[in-house]
């Protein structure tokens, strides 16, 4: 009974916040796939009343739903990468090989599915290797997932969304590779032959949901963009104890004029230092008085500025390409050639053909 009870609001937990998440933004990539990503987990944990741990007055007979149940939990970690990705890789594409693999290890689902239940003994032990390898390929997506959260830590200038990195996305993704890697290689059978792992998993669900629910009721404006949030109105005023000791002019002075952005490896520390003030001051002045939300995007909008007008400028026509990326605080090609295409629309040497 008190099973039951715990999946009942953890279902109830989380269709919640997916609806106040669609509310927020219903149009954005992230917010589709985290509706996904919490139906999805309503149906895993729909799939657990019906199992033998629950008493039979309570257990549900999903009947001809349940493969079709099983395969959309099988999805829950490719989606939880689409998410991460959408979020925390803004303004880039989502890369065609993931997206194929993520796709194959759907359909390979379903056919795996459609295996069981037709019990063929000749594609057993093939089915097995393919169920193992699909598995490993979930854990996989989850540890990019995880990946992409933690990675650009340091470079986030929303300090509400460098919160929400450590404490739910990265609990999410945990929670996530825990129970993958409980039922696909510690419990073949699945986390409802063993009662208490099920409880522990249901449980734990539950508490997330609601800390994410409560997360989002304390943090007036979390600036994911497509992220929950509270519908209040943000305060214009920046607080005094968050203004830098300078404006956009005096910054671009020091930043741009003085070149500081060509230092190859520059962080958000170590230009806090050049210019003498705390990094919490800077961190807010970048974002709210320049616009960006990411250190790193605001780099390449000063390297690649210069760098347009070396490969305007005919009379360096015969410069080096790479000579031009690392000149301007690339440490190689492929991201002066990935940050130029993403800004300009076009490569390097196609912007210096145009200008010729």
């Amino acid at each position: 009974m008190l099973l039951f009870a715990a999946q009942l609001v953890a279902i109830f937990s989380v269709l919640l916040l997916a609806v106040g998440y669609l509310k927020t933004d219903p149009r954005a990539a992230s917010t589709r796939v985290f509706g996904l990503i919490a139906l999805f987990v309503a149906f895993y944990l729909v799939n657990g009343m019906s199992g033998p741990n629950i008493a039979a007055e309570y257990r549900i007979d999903l009947g001809y739903w349940q493969p079709l149940i099983g395969i959309s939990s099988s999805s829950i970690s490719g989606l939880f990468m689409l998410y991460c990705y959408f979020i925390f890789q803004e303004d880039k594409r989502f890369p065609q090989l993931l997206a194929i693999a993520f796709a194959g290890q759907v359909v390979l689902e379903l056919l795996l599915t459609l295996i069981s239940l037709r019990s063929s003994a000749e594609l057993f032990g093939a089915a097995s290797t393919l169920a193992t390898a699909l598995d490993l390929l979930q854990l996989a997506f989850v540890g990019l997932a995880i990946y992409w959260t933690f990675s650009g830590w340091n470079a986030d200038l929303v300090e509400d969304r460098r919160v929400f990195r450590w404490f739910v996305i990265g609990v999410q993704g945990a929670l996530i590779f825990f129970v993958l890697f409980l039922e696909s290689f510690l419990l073949p059978e699945g986390s409802q032959a063993t009662a208490g792992v099920e409880a522990v998993i249901v449980y734990a669900i539950a508490c997330l949901a609601l800390a994410m629910l409560m997360v989002s009721m304390k943090f007036d404006y979390v600036s994911l963009s497509q992220v929950i949030r509270k519908v209040t109105v943000r305060e214009a005023e920046v607080s005094e104890s968050m203004k830098a000791p300078f404006d956009i002019a005096s910054f671009n002075a020091a930043f741009r004029d003085g070149f500081l952005y060509r230092e190859a490896g520059l962080t958000i520390a170590v230009l806090a230092a050049k210019l003498g003030m705390p990094e919490y001051k800077l961190r807010a002045f970048i974002h709210q008085e320049l616009g960006f939300r990411n250190f790193n995007a605001m780099l390449h909008v000063y390297r690649i500025a210069e760098a347009s007008e070396i490969l305007a400028d005919a009379s360096k026509s015969s410069l080096p390409i790479l000579t031009i990326a690392l000149s301007v605080g690339y440490q190689s090609i492929t991201p002066f050639n990935n940050a130029f295409r993403e800004l300009k629309g076009t490569t390097p040497s196609e912007f210096r053909k145009a200008a010729s």
